[in-house]
């Protein structure tokens, strides 16, 4: 078994003191450290959106939260956020990045959003992840990070439908909660789907 673990979007603008801020977000860094030399290998995630990006509320005049239809798929408004090369989408500080060996930008196409770490929010693109995956056999995955509603939620039900034994690595996850339950639904649905909701003692091998 090769375990790599994924750490999804643990960047400046989901921090609480970003642009679309996590409530606690920045609390899992230090669960991450720890959590890296456990792993035969290590990748990230970043959001990396184009500024004007088609999923922010700014470019229609309307506010965050909003729904409107990008390309044929539903797409939630978000605040600007994570644009390339800003402050906002480097990772946090204090994340130990010397042990990522690999990084995935996703959502760089202005024309539809990238929630997962494997495709684009319509399928249509991948963004390298799974290549990179099967290029050092890796079959299992533990996913950390931000947020678990969202790019926690729709990377781990596409690891699971690619084929790998996927945990995800609870209290090393944030979530957005718009909805009070949002997080709990999230959980459940990565279950059902057949992803393993673990602590990261069970990891650290602590009781």
């Amino acid at each position: 078994m090769t375990q790599t673990l994924v750490i999804v979007d643990v960047q400046n603008d989901f921090s609480p003191s970003g642009a679309l801020p996590v409530p606690d977000g920045d609390s899992i860094v230090t669960v991450i450290n720890r959590l890296m030399p456990c792993f035969d290998h290590v990748v990230a995630t970043q959001d990396w959106h184009p500024a004007g990006h088609g999923s922010f509320a700014s470019v229609y005049h309307l506010s965050p939260g909003e729904m409107i239809e990008l390309n044929g798929i539903q797409q939630i408004l978000w605040p600007d956020h994570c644009v390339q090369s800003s402050w906002g989408a480097e990772f946090i500080p204090g994340l130990a990045t010397h042990h990522i060996e690999y990084i995935v930008h996703k959502g760089s196409n202005p024309e539809v959003d990238s929630y997962s770490g494997f495709f684009d929010n319509g399928k249509r693109q991948t963004t390298g992840l799974l290549d990179y995956l099967k290029t050092i056999d890796s079959d299992e995955l533990y996913i950390v990070g931000l947020a678990t509603d969202y790019c926690i939620l729709f990377t781990a039900l596409d690891a699971v439908e690619l084929g790998f034994k996927t945990y995800v690595i609870q209290d090393a996850c944030r979530a957005v909660n718009l909805d009070p339950d949002d997080e709990e639904k999230a959980l459940a649905k990565m279950a059902n789907a057949g992803c393993k909701i673990i602590h990261s003692r069970y990891v650290l091998n602590e009781s």
